[in-house]
């Protein structure tokens, strides 16, 4: 094989090099699932939405539906108001769902997991689920560990005897 030969050879592995990288940037960036204007909106109101990010998948007993298309602010009721985008095929969850704001895993990252609940009705484009459950801020719960541990613990000083 001559030089020219090689190095068209060396290229050409470079070349297929950058389009597995493109292809892994993708996939773990989450634009091969873009669907375009299928599906419906869902809206949910949560007090406190901790790490919740803008592509954030919507789960339903673990199987991915949605994805967060948007977070603002309710200027009205000073709650993070999430707007989700459904799959078009997800058209089968109850109205009196309750969404739950979820981590993945210990240090995850935060995700959104629906609550089928029982009604006849199924949501339908700009629909409002009710029942919300705010995520579990971790330095919340160490804080409040520490102050219950705190406030436990015996001052010096106090006599610990009952009184006669």
């Amino acid at each position: 094989m001559g030089h020219k030969g090689l190095e068209t050879l060396v290229g050409f592995f470079i070349l297929l090099a950058i389009a597995g990288l493109l292809m892994l940037a993708f996939q773990v960036s989450d634009l091969t699932t873009y669907q375009g204007n299928k599906g419906y909106n869902v809206t949910a109101q949560f007090d406190n939405i901790g790490d919740l990010k803008v592509r954030a998948p919507v789960t339903v007993a673990g199987v991915k539906v949605g994805q967060v298309s948007s977070i603002f602010l309710d200027p009205k009721t000073y709650r993070a108001a999430v707007i989700l985008r459904m799959n078009e095929n997800a058209n089968y969850i109850p109205k009196d769902s309750a969404a739950s704001i979820l981590t993945a895993g210990l240090l995850g990252a935060n995700y959104i997991s629906i609550s089928p609940g029982f009604d006849e009705q199924f949501l339908r484009n700009g629909d409002v689920i009710r029942e919300t459950h705010s995520a579990i801020i971790l330095e919340q719960m160490i804080g409040q560990l520490l102050f219950s541990v705190n406030k436990d613990k015996p001052k010096e000083g106090d006599d610990a005897q009952a009184p006669a």
